[in-house]
């Protein structure tokens, strides 16, 4: 079996485009992948074509190989390659899969678990509408719900009443749903290192599953430091691409739970792989899955191979109409994914439903503070707002 063409193809979102990559071959089978890059995915697009001149006749079920041959040519890295390199990655996983008839977590171990258990986004401008939102999602079926402790304003707001409302809003969710749900906490890298300890202490007594991204990903002796004052799960890691890079934060004790990004870290051959790792320091996995179904799917087949796995994120891009996007998007029952028997990753594009969703470009914005300065992640702000924000400059 040879490989004969790497296509791309484009699905447009609200605020960002989802990068698909189809792995032809010459008996038929077609493997599906997709990038997890959301913020530049022209970049990946760009690498992708690149790593075809290479892929073109190559026998798709070397994964191992391809993938050492395609991270070490240039030993340029970064998220644009990894992310081309995932994407690649997962669709080779796919072909083998359907090649030899079974479903991928087949292949890479074989089933741990039947089901695979989510959390679900929750949002409200309101402390009120948070709480009322969470208590919905809990009587759909969900047991775990994930949410940004900050009000819509906390932009223009002073820290101690930044401080006051995140934990208002912590503990209006945890009275909302009681103590059998659990509740995880996005931080989305808005706090200094003092400030997310001070945070994470004041919200210990609710027992969130996780504090998520307290702090930017770029110093591992920061959040080092944040994990050793603080007595709740640390998560991270979803802006990571390498095992190296894992291996760092666990060997500095700098986080407890590891989020790694099928579509950013390598696909499910580096991935599995971090995994692994993270076992060895007692670490759980919690899949990073921001984006469409192809990539929740991929997790699906991840997650049910691993020892150490914890929960995997769902989000309204995995419900209806959304994921019309896939011919049958993977089964939510009571909470938990259930891993499907399909060979492959188990889902397949629906080529008459990709018409709805065109490509769109995606506006490079970020929130500005009331003095003007550039402050913090623009993932997760109400600030977000394009309109107003051409307005603005």
């Amino acid at each position: 079996m040879k490989i004969t063409d790497v296509e791309t193809v484009w699905v447009g979102e609200t605020n960002r485009s989802w990068l698909y990559v189809k792995v032809h071959t010459d008996k038929g089978i077609t493997g599906l992948g997709e990038s997890g890059l959301w913020g530049y995915p022209e970049a990946s697009e760009g690498v992708i074509k690149a790593f075809k001149r290479y892929l073109i006749g190559v026998d798709p079920l070397k994964i191992e190989h391809h993938w050492q041959y395609l991270y070490r040519n240039t030993h340029f890295s970064g998220a644009a390659v990894m992310s081309a390199l995932s994407a690649i990655d997962v669709a080779l996983w796919d072909i083998a899969g359907k090649y030899f008839a079974v479903p991928t977590c087949v292949l890479l171990g074989g089933k741990y678990r039947d089901k695979v258990r989510v959390y679900i986004h929750i949002a409200g401008d309101t402390t009120e509408q948070l709480a009322q939102n969470a208590l919905a999602r809990v009587r759909e079926g969900f047991n775990a719900v994930r949410f940004v402790p900050f009000g819509p304003d906390f932009l223009r707001m002073r820290h101690s009443d930044v401080m006051k409302l995140a934990v208002e809003r912590v503990r209006a969710v945890r009275e909302a749903v009681g103590d059998k749900i659990d509740i995880a906490l996005e931080v989305g890298r808005k706090l200094t290192p003092i400030e997310a300890i001070i945070l994470a202490r004041d919200i210990e007594a609710f027992h969130p599953l996780f504090f998520e991204d307290p702090i930017p990903p770029g110093s591992s002796d920061a959040m080092a430091w944040v994990a050793s004052q603080i007595r709740i799960p640390l998560a991270t890691g979803e802006r990571l691409h390498t095992i190296w890079e894992f291996k760092d934060l666990l060997d500095k004790k700098a986080v407890h739970i590891i989020r790694p990004d099928a579509g950013v870290a390598g696909g499910l051959t580096n991935c599995k792989k971090i995994a692994g790792l993270a076992e060895a320091y007692f670490a759980t996995v919690a899949p990073h899955s921001p984006l469409g179904p192809v990539l929740s799917a991929t997790h699906v087949q991840l997650s049910a191979t691993l020892p150490n796995f914890l929960i995997q994120e769902y989000k309204k891009e995995d419900q209806p109409p959304r994921n019309e996007v896939v011919k049958e998007p993977v089964k939510l029952e009571g909470g938990y994914l259930i891993v499907p028997d399909k060979p492959g990753i188990g889902v397949e594009l629906n080529d008459k439903a990709l018409v709805k969703y065109p490509y769109k470009e995606r506006p490079i914005v970020m929130p500005l503070g009331e003095d003007g300065a550039v402050t913090t992640d623009a993932t997760y702000t109400s600030e977000l707002r394009w309109e107003k924000r051409k307005e603005a400059l």
